[in-house]
């Protein structure tokens, strides 16, 4: 098969996801076709540069729905004849665009390929576009349907992960993200957002506190204790499917679960055949890539279950990966992981994640995808895996390694 390159990487800074966020003025179309057009520049795309544009985004509602990928195409200045897809994979949606590029590529199936997503979260409130795993009884009782913010406790529980270690994490999160914007770490692949008059809006992550400390989490009230105790019971639901626990440990809370923020992310990727047609040097080869699905109520542990999958598919070990992106999505999901391969926490997040800066649902994967990237090559490392836990039981995973 064809080897499919990453040839750029880019994203916007994450705006705080409502009314007061600097990106709140600016929709998902607009923000997406600037991203389009930051990487047609940075590349020198013209004409039908690339087979498609590949768009990952979760709440397809209101100006986020009808194929906002080919909308946002005809909004940037690419190529009318490039067409859109737009894809929802959850919170892997962008990660999943990549891939789908990606194997695309290997595939034959065209040259190039533009692939990340965009969420809006501060103008379109995620959960806005229904779900039925949710609301329709005749999948979500025999599911034993719990919402997200449960299952991360119930991961904490199970695998018997403390307030503190939650919290302490997120602190981590909060430092190395600080650290790595002191040191510009992040300036090769975020682009100012600018308005109609190209004025800078945003250009730098904003949702970021970076003076969080033990003390100030702790003082935080568990944001899922009332739903699980209380009304609808939650706890209860849980506890039906795993009668092992006694009870469900609330631990986490704003501070040590990931922000609600606005953003969008792309990934330029193709065989060797388009970099020589546009001058371009590959940065990674996109090795691998995995999807798999998991138990729909504790429903966030999919990242463990995948990555031994794309290991085992691959001849690899846990040894030959030499960092990691796991999505923060809670803590308890990256606990699990380090906790599952016995991964050192020095190499996982280098620099911070969505605890800290925040997690842009359809954009992430694509965005921590360009993070392990751009880290690979500031530490001189060669293989990087990137992975996320999906709502309703999923994970996905993706294997780069630099050329």
């Amino acid at each position: 098969m064809t080897d499919a390159y990453i040839y750029d990487a880019l994203r916007t800074p994450r705006g705080k996801g409502r009314k007061d966020g600097s990106l709140h003025e600016v929709t998902s179309l607009r923000l997406s076709a600037l991203t389009l057009n930051a990487m047609k520049a940075r590349n020198n795309l013209d004409g039908h540069a690339v087979e498609d544009v590949i768009w990952g985004n979760v709440t397809q509602v209101m100006e986020q729905g009808g194929c906002l990928a080919r909308s946002a195409v005809l909004a940037s200045d690419l190529d009318q004849s490039i067409p859109g897809l737009a894809i929802n994979r959850f919170c892997a949606s962008g990660m999943e665009a990549v891939n789908l590029a990606a194997n695309q590529v290997k595939g034959g199936a065209g040259e190039a390929y533009i692939a990340g997503g965009v969420e809006m979260m501060g103008r379109v409130a995620m959960g806005s576009d229904g779900a039925a795993i949710a609301v329709d009884p005749s999948v979500a009782m025999d599911t034993y349907f719990v919402p997200q913010g449960i299952s991360a406790d119930i991961i904490a529980t199970k695998y018997g992960f403390t307030r503190d270690e939650a919290d302490a994490l997120a602190v981590e999160s909060q430092r190395r993200a600080k650290a790595a914007w002191d040191d510009n770490r992040f300036a090769k692949s975020v682009i100012t957002v600018t308005d109609q008059n190209g004025l800078p809006i945003l250009d730098h992550d904003e949702y970021m506190r970076p003076g969080t400390d033990m003390q100030a989490l702790g003082a935080l009230k568990a944001s899922f204790q009332a739903m699980g105790e209380v009304m609808p019971g939650f706890d209860k639901v849980a506890m039906l499917k795993y009668p092992e626990l006694e009870r469900i440990e609330h631990i986490h809370h704003a501070g040590n679960s990931s922000g609600i923020v606005d953003g969008a992310a792309a990934v330029l990727i193709g065989n060797k055949e388009f970099g020589e047609k546009y001058g371009l040097t590959p940065r990674a080869r996109i090795k691998a890539t995995a999807k798999i699905g998991t138990d729909p109520t504790i429903m966030l542990t999919g990242p463990v279950p995948v990555t031994e999958k794309i290991l085992k598919d691959n001849g690899m070990e846990i040894g030959d990966i030499d960092l990691f992106e796991v999505n923060e999505a809670f803590a308890a999901v990256v606990l699990r992981f380090m906790q599952a391969f016995g991964v050192d926490p020095s190499v996982v997040n280098v620099n911070g994640g969505s605890i800290a800066m925040g997690h842009p649902l359809g954009a992430t994967g694509a965005m921590i995808i360009g993070t392990l990237l751009d880290e690979m090559e500031r530490a001189d490392k060669e293989t990087g895996l990137a992975t996320l836990c999906i709502a309703s039981g999923m994970g996905a995973a993706t294997i780069i390694e630099r050329v």
